[in-house]
C-alpha cells in the first residue's frame, strides 16, 4: 500500500511537472508568433474581440455605478415618503377641532312683491342667485394660517375662536340688516321702518354698492360688547382683509371686504 501512495504521487509530480513544461513551451511559441504571416490575422480578431470587450466592461462598470446612484436615491425616496406618511397620518389622528367650518360667503333673500311676504328663502346652492333675489355678501372666517400670520401684538391673548366669533356675528348683523333693506316699505312695521330710515340715512358716498355696518347693528342684532377685546379683534379682521373702516357722518363703517 505504501508503495501504491508513493507511486501515486510520484505520477501525479511528473504530470504536474511535464504540465508546466508544456506550458512554458506554449509561451515560447506565442513570443514570436506575430512574426508569422499566417497567424497575423487570428492575432488582430483576437485583439479587436479584447478592445471590445474591455469597453464593454467599461460600459457595465459605468450603468452599474448608475444603478447604485438610482438605488441610494430610491432609498431616499422611500424613507422621506414613510416620513411623510407618518406625518400625515399623525394629522389625520390629531386634526383640530377648531378648524373652521365651509361657510357661505353670501347669501340671497327674495324681492318681496306681496304685502305679507317679508320672511327670506332659504339660500340654494346655485351657481347664480335665481331671477328676483338679491345677494347678501358675508365675510369668510379665519383660517388658520391666516390666524398664524397674524402678528403678535396684534393677537395678544385673543383666540382664533374668538376671532370668527366676531365674524359670524358682524355676519348676522349683516344679514339683518340687508335683509330689512332689501324689504319693501309697505312691509314694514314701524320699528323695522325707523331701521330702515336709519340704514340709508348711513349711507355715504364712499359706501355706495357695498356692504356695511355700524357700531349700533351690532348693538342692534348681536350680543357683542364692544370692548377693548371686540376691537382688538377688529384690527385682527382689517389684518386679514375681512372688514375694512370708512369714516363719515360722524360713523365708523365697517365694510364688509
Amino acid at each position: 500500500m505504501m508503495k501504491d501512495m508513493a507511486y501515486s504521487s510520484l505520477e501525479d509530480l511528473c504530470f504536474h511537472i511535464n504540465e508546466k513544461i508544456s506550458n512554458i513551451k506554449k509561451c515560447i511559441l506565442l513570443r514570436d508568433i506575430d512574426e508569422d504571416e499566417c497567424c497575423k490575422p487570428v492575432l488582430h480578431k483576437m485583439q479587436n474581440e479584447v478592445i471590445l470587450v474591455h469597453e464593454l466592461l467599461n460600459k457595465m462598470e459605468t450603468e452599474i455605478k448608475q444603478q447604485e446612484k438610482l438605488r441610494d436615491l430610491i432609498k431616499d425616496i422611500q424613507t422621506a415618503t414613510e416620513r411623510e406618511q407618518k406625518e400625515a397620518q399623525h394629522l389625520l389622528e390629531h386634526i383640530p377641532t377648531y378648524l373652521p367650518k365651509p361657510t357661505q360667503s353670501c347669501i340671497t333673500v327674495p324681492t318681496v312683491k306681496d304685502e305679507g311676504q317679508t320672511e327670506a328663502v332659504e339660500p340654494k346652492h346655485t351657481k347664480k342667485p335665481a331671477k328676483g333675489t338679491k345677494v347678501i355678501k358675508e365675510a369668510a372666517l379665519i383660517t388658520t394660517e391666516e390666524y398664524e400670520s397674524v402678528p403678535g401684538y396684534l393677537k395678544g391673548r385673543i383666540t382664533y375662536d374668538q376671532v370668527n366669533a366676531v365674524v359670524q356675528q358682524i355676519n348676522k348683523a349683516v344679514v339683518e340688516k340687508y335683509k330689512i333693506l332689501y324689504q319693501p316699505l309697505k312691509s314694514m312695521s314701524a320699528p323695522i321702518r325707523n331701521l330702515y330710515h336709519r340704514f340709508t340715512e348711513e349711507e355715504t358716498r364712499d359706501t355706495k354698492g357695498l356692504f356695511f355696518i355700524v357700531e349700533a347693528d351690532i348693538k342692534e342684532f348681536t350680543q357683542l360688547k364692544l370692548d377693548k377685546r371686540f376691537y382688538s379683534i377688529l384690527s385682527i379682521l382689517r389684518h386679514c382683509q375681512r372688514v375694512k373702516e370708512v369714516r363719515g357722518s360722524g360713523l365708523i363703517h365697517y365694510i364688509i371686504c
